[in-house]
């Protein structure tokens, strides 16, 4: 791995990004004592919509459920009778 002065990053930084990206980082160091480490941001995989697709049960009557209870609650009957 390339280590390079922080003289030396300021002068060439584009070039030395541009390698980064490439693949190859680079340590930044003063007066030959390694500060830091450049490297490229590897990207996170794209969040995948629907993986549980066949894999979860829902009752045919999901949107339905507890409708007369949160009805009567809303009219002010006894929920329960």
């Amino acid at each position: 791995m390339k280590t390079v002065n922080i003289h030396e990053a300021k002068t060439h930084l584009s070039r030395l990004i541009d390698a980064a990206v490439a693949g190859e980082p680079f340590i930044i160091a003063r007066a030959g004592k390694p500060l830091v480490k450049v490297q490229v941001i590897e990207d996170a995989p794209p969040r995948r919509i629907g993986f549980l697709a066949g894999q979860i049960d829902a009752p045919d009557d999901f949107d339905d459920m507890g409708a007369d209870s949160i009805a009567a609650l809303f009219s002010g009957a006894d929920p329960d009778p």
